[in-house]
């Protein structure tokens, strides 16, 4: 079992992405959001929770869950082994060396498995998400049906369709 850990304000596309793929090698993966009180969240973590739980609940393989504290306490705590971390740009292959290194100092047991993204999505991150639908453009099809509606009702001027 694996844990695939991030804020997921919002869960994207690109998160779903990484996590089916790394349910080609891992028989469960628990999509855990963490809490972070020094970050400033659109979503507050049951909103968070309740979008990650309805876009994939067809899928018995993912548990969504929440942590707070320690990455590897929380891992050793659910019995998984490695940690799941998707890379788009160089840029976040550095920042999550780092991390990677850090969590493998706090503890040698776990392993960090790094999957890239698919090509498609590339440019997708929450923050860009956040920022597109906040001035009232389409992030559909970047984002799985409950985010979308979310993000409609946090930002009623969002377009509904991408625009020709």
């Amino acid at each position: 079992m694996a844990v695939c850990p991030g804020t997921f304000d919002p869960i994207t596309n690109g998160h779903l992405d990484i996590v089916g793929r790394a349910l080609t090698v891992f028989d469960k993966v628990i999509i855990a959001v963490g809490i972070n009180p020094l970050k400033k969240d659109l979503f507050t973590l049951e909103e968070k929770l309740d979008m990650i739980r309805e876009s994939v609940k067809d899928n018995s393989r993912v548990i969504v869950d929440s942590f707070e504290g320690l990455l590897v306490d929380y891992i050793k705590k659910v019995g998984a082994c490695a940690i799941i971390r998707g890379l788009r740009v160089i840029s976040d292959f550095e920042m999550e060396l780092q991390l990677a290194l850090m969590n493998r100092r706090l503890c040698d047991e776990i392993e960090t498995f790094f999957l890239m993204t698919d090509y498609n999505n590339l440019f997708i991150s929450s923050t860009i998400i956040k920022t597109t639908a906040a001035a009232g453009g389409s992030v559909e099809g970047l984002v799985p049906e409950p985010v979308l509606m979310k993000l409609y009702e946090k930002f009623p001027i969002m377009k509904k369709e991408i625009s020709e």
